[in-house]
């Protein structure tokens, strides 16, 4: 099933979102970057005031959402409920409130099943647990790392930048505050406790730092190549 699924795991701000949807159109596969459905899930519980402690509810409300591939997006993209992620997806109280949504096992298996159903058919899929948990199977499987001094820094040049392709400019990292890489400290802390990073196994480790984008797609598509083609993918 997972042939031609391309798992990219990380922190905030190591790269991930830039990476995959290079790799996406590079490999001529969907682009799935799961930690917006985690976000569209906090966003629609908020709006609705489910308590955030009430993980069966924070279910619900994910099985609510339907989650699909648009080819309207090159690479083909997520759509939530038939439209492109809305900015509102990273609006603070979001950012605030999402490591709480994701840590909640059922909340986590409802979007799970989505995740491996949108790459049924092969993917470039970004996370934090994707070739751990998502797709153990995966073909290739890369694990991103960063100083935190320059992930801090990419978060502030996205939340400035508009994407080119008309998405969002981020969806894995807290928006631009005076302390930003104390903020994204923050956050690391908050994620280690709601949801620790396992890296798979048989990832390859990949450090960003110091590396411009197309260094970076360079390295990782080698990986993935070769990893495909051993596979057979």
């Amino acid at each position: 099933m997972a042939a031609r699924v391309v798992a990219i795991d990380g922190p905030a701000g190591s790269g991930k979102s830039t990476l995959a949807e290079r790799m996406a159109m590079a490999l001529d596969l969907p682009y799935v970057n799961t930690g917006l459905m985690y976000r569209a899930v906090t966003l629609r519980a908020l709006r609705r005031r489910v308590d955030l402690e009430d993980g069966e509810a924070l279910a619900e409300v994910a099985r609510g959402i339907r989650f699909d591939l648009s080819s309207r997006f090159a690479p083909p993209a997520l759509v939530i409920d038939g439209e492109p992620p809305s900015p509102e997806l990273v609006a603070p109280e979001v950012e605030v409130n999402v490591s709480t949504v994701s840590r909640h096992p059922e909340v986590r298996a409802v979007l799970r099943d989505e995740q491996r159903r949108l790459g049924s058919r092969g993917a470039v899929m970004e996370g934090r647990d994707i070739g751990s948990v998502v797709f153990p199977d995966a073909a290739v499987k890369i694990f991103l790392v960063a100083a935190p001094d320059e992930r801090a820094a990419r978060r502030v040049r996205e939340r400035r930048e508009p994407d080119p392709g008309g998405g969002l400019p981020s969806s894995d990292g807290p928006p631009v505050a005076p302390d930003l890489a104390e903020a994204l400290a923050t956050r690391d802390a908050r994620d280690e406790q709601v949801n620790p990073f396992v890296p798979a196994l048989d990832a390859v480790p990949l450090d960003t730092t110091g590396s411009d984008p197309d260094e970076v797609l360079r390295e990782a598509l080698a990986i993935a190549r070769e990893r495909l083609e051993a596979s057979g993918g």
